[in-house]
């Protein structure tokens, strides 16, 4: 089916199995295995243990789950970190290889994971989280089940530095990434250089130098916007008495038009120095449009791509079968059904960006396509944000992503 990382105590999901990092001897160790001995209950859990012996590093038995909301315990032996030089990263993608393919035996339909070896063995977190989405993800191409990979608590979970930091900087940069032009001014005229060398941002001359330029180009649009009534005054007919004045309104918009258009064309002026006006202006005749009843028949007669319709143009025109694009989309089987059955089907914004990551497309492509179910992506938004890094930097690997947004606490694509 699909992976999900989810913060929780092992002990309290509900799953088909329940992997515990054991002792390689029957013997209660400390960290989840103790937690799980305590909750499936002691002695029954400790005389099933004992019928099974020893467990090598790498291996994995069941028992039952006891008292536990699950039906089977996977028990796997996990290596001693000794600085990685004898074996141990093998070891621990062996206990969750071996682990996957005894749950798929027993006929378990989803089965929940620590982080395994990472406590009391001390196996690195960020090593371990990398060696469990290879494995796992590996092992979901060619089978159904639902996989969880339950954390414990925050500091339990780690990712690369590097990356998080590069995050961060793209997040940050949000705040002047969306600023229309006509309200930009000069950050070099906001920066100041301090003793140190370090360059420092002088808040107050920011402010200064923005009143500056709104008032600038406020004395510039009213200019333009005094000479407009003088045309208009000049143009217009006198009317009779009783007469009324015409549509002043539609002039008037057609008016503010050139207005902001000849604005924006305009070179850029002295702070204290007067706008001169030598171009002539001539009065636009008021446009004729179709009735708005004539105007809304004819664009609901063609309306563009469903949600659904598009999804599958896209699908078919990469040469991609529905598997590829449900595991790649960490989505269900059964739900990709319900996508490929139901043409008015509108998804969740997590999904339909998750059928993007795994068609691998580009930003644009991507606004495009959740745009037709109603979705956006915003500048505010974190979970956005991140999305939207991960695509311009060609990430397409949809459990790195999930990673990525458990680790700001945003909801996870797909499942």
């Amino acid at each position: 089916m699909a992976l999900q990382i989810i913060r929780n105590n092992i002990v309290n999901v509900e799953a088909d199995a329940i992997v515990n990092t054991a002792n390689p001897a029957v013997g209660v160790g400390r960290g989840v295995d103790q937690a799980i001995y305590e909750a499936a209950g002691w002695d029954r859990l400790l005389e099933a243990r004992e019928r099974i012996g020893d467990i090598a590093p790498g291996e994995a038995a069941w028992t039952p789950a006891f008292g536990l909301h699950a039906r089977y315990i996977i028990h796997t032996v996990g290596p001693a970190w000794m600085g990685g030089g004898s074996g141990e990263r093998e070891t621990v993608a062996c206990c969750y290889r071996r682990s996957l393919e005894l749950a798929a035996e027993l006929g378990c339909e989803s089965a929940a994971f620590p982080l395994i070896a990472t406590g009391t063995y001390g196996f690195p977190k960020d090593e371990a989280l990398r060696i469990a989405m290879s494995e796992i993800s590996g092992f979901l191409l060619s089978n159904e089940m639902e996989v969880l990979l339950v954390v414990y608590d925050k500091e339990s979970f780690e990712v690369s530095g590097k990356l998080f930091s590069d995050i961060q900087s793209f997040i940050d940069d949000s705040e002047t990434a969306y600023v229309p032009d006509y309200l930009q001014y000069n950050r070099a005229d906001d920066l100041q250089y301090k003793g140190t060398g370090d360059l420092q941002y002088n808040r107050a001359d920011a402010s200064d130098v923005r009143a500056k330029k709104t008032s600038r180009t406020r004395r510039i649009l009213d200019g333009f916007r005094e000479r407009k009534n003088a045309l208009k005054r000049e143009e217009e007919p006198i009317p009779q008495s009783g007469a009324p004045f015409g549509d002043r309104d539609a002039e008037s918009g057609a008016y503010d038009d050139l207005l902001l258009s000849e604005s924006m064309e305009q070179p850029a002026f002295e702070a204290d120095a007067a706008p001169s006006y030598s171009r002539s202006f001539s009065a636009p005749s008021a446009p004729s449009f179709p009735s708005q009843e004539a105007s809304l028949e004819t664009r609901l007669k063609h309306l563009d791509k469903t949600f659904q319709e598009y999804l599958f143009m896209l699908i078919d025109r990469r040469g991609l079968s529905d598997t590829d694009v449900y595991k790649k989309a960490n989505i269900d089987r059964k739900h990709f059904s319900k996508i490929r059955s139901n043409a008015g089907y509108k998804p969740s914004k997590k999904t339909a960006l998750a059928l993007a990551i795994a068609l691998e497309l580009n930003l644009d492509e991507t606004k495009d396509l959740i745009g037709r179910a109603g979705l956006a992506l915003s500048p505010s938004i974190m979970f956005d944000r991140i999305i939207e890094y991960c695509i311009e930097t060609c990430n397409y690997n949809i459990y790195e992503i999930n990673c990525i947004l458990f680790k700001y606490d945003q909801p996870t694509l797909g499942a």
